[in-house]
């Protein structure tokens, strides 16, 4: 007997594997999976300058990465005693204004060369909302709790979005032509903004992803794909025991599902069991023995060594 609906999701025509190099932007789930990657030693870069949740932020810093444009005091203000950029997330703001312009100025050096770098570019998409500065029109990435009535919030409409996938992708396509964008939107419910009017930024998102995604297919490309987390989330786990306490964010438990989706879709054959090996050193090292210094537990370490000394001559960028 079936107990849920499954979303058929092909085989990826361009797989990622342990040469593959990963860069992942967008909201908080790419996070999450990024995380993933990091566990599993792939060689991957997540959101230089933090979350950004809709597409003109991440429109935004994939423009300002590939010309490698810096940061000047122009572009960073002082509120509740630090310094911020409305283009990054505040887990970059200083109390030191230099301080936050040197990492600026160093992150998008780092995003600049990790797009010309990159095998796959996945993309995570959370919201159509947007806010924007009144005094001067710009769509900001972060408010950075600066008073809402310096903002207009607003809907980004599907025309809108569609266009700056396009500047995203094709920004991106000119620098590195052979890189694999992978579009997703992320499950995570955005209810601050109301109930319907999170649906509706979502459907926003969907539709204005597919339209792009149909402009690609007519030109017989392959390098740029969908991967379903919102809807794996929404009707294989329609349940709210796969969400955290505040009953908005995946929990373990869903982001563990949507990654096994992701991996059997994703990552090719041999980087999977190389995947396994990875996983059992990742167990041995967690391993909290009852006596460090019993012989028992000496040979288990020593046998760790082993398999992680082997693994590194087969994968050089690995470490542990």
């Amino acid at each position: 007997m079936k107990l849920q609906t499954e979303i058929p999701i092909k085989e990826a025509s361009n797989p990622i594997d342990y040469n593959s190099k990963l860069v992942l932007l967008g909201s908080c789930f790419a996070e999450n999976i990024g995380e993933k990657f990091n566990y599993y030693k792939f060689q991957n870069a997540i959101n230089p300058f933090g979350i950004l949740f809709h597409p003109k932020a991440i429109e935004n810093l994939v423009v300002k990465a590939t010309s490698n444009i810096k940061y000047n005091d122009e572009t960073v203000f002082f509120q509740n005693e630090q310094w911020h950029c409305y283009e990054a997330h505040s887990k970059l703001s200083h109390s030191n204004k230099s301080t936050l312009l040197n990492v600026l100025n160093e992150n998008i050096g780092i995003a600049n060369k990790q797009i010309h770098e990159a095998s796959h570019i996945i993309i995570t998409l959370g919201t159509a909302w947007v806010y924007r500065l009144i005094e001067n029109g710009v769509i900001v990435a972060n408010c950075h709790k600066v008073p809402q009535k310096a903002f207009n919030k607003e809907l980004l409409s599907i025309e809108t979005i569609v266009q700056s996938l396009k500047t995203i992708i094709n920004t991106i396509k000119k620098v590195n032509p052979k890189a694999v964008i992978v579009l997703t939107v992320s499950p995570v419910r955005h209810i601050k903004d109301g109930f319907v009017e999170n649906t509706q930024s979502k459907a926003h998102l969907i539709s204005a992803i597919h339209e792009v995604i149909n402009i690609q297919s007519l030109a017989n490309s392959n390098t740029l794909e969908y991967f379903p987390s919102f809807e794996i989330m929404m009707d294989e786990l329609r349940d709210y025991r796969f969400y955290k306490q505040d009953m908005l964010h995946p929990n373990d438990t869903a982001v563990n599902y949507i990654w096994e989706r992701f991996k059997k879709n994703w990552i090719n054959k041999e980087a999977l069991k190389i995947m396994q090996d990875i996983e059992g050193i990742q167990r041995g090292l967690s391993h909290i023995p009852n006596n460090p210094y019993s012989e028992s537990h000496l040979k288990f370490v020593k046998k760790l060594k082993e398999k992680q000394k082997f693994l590194k001559q087969k994968i050089t960028h690995i470490t542990f």
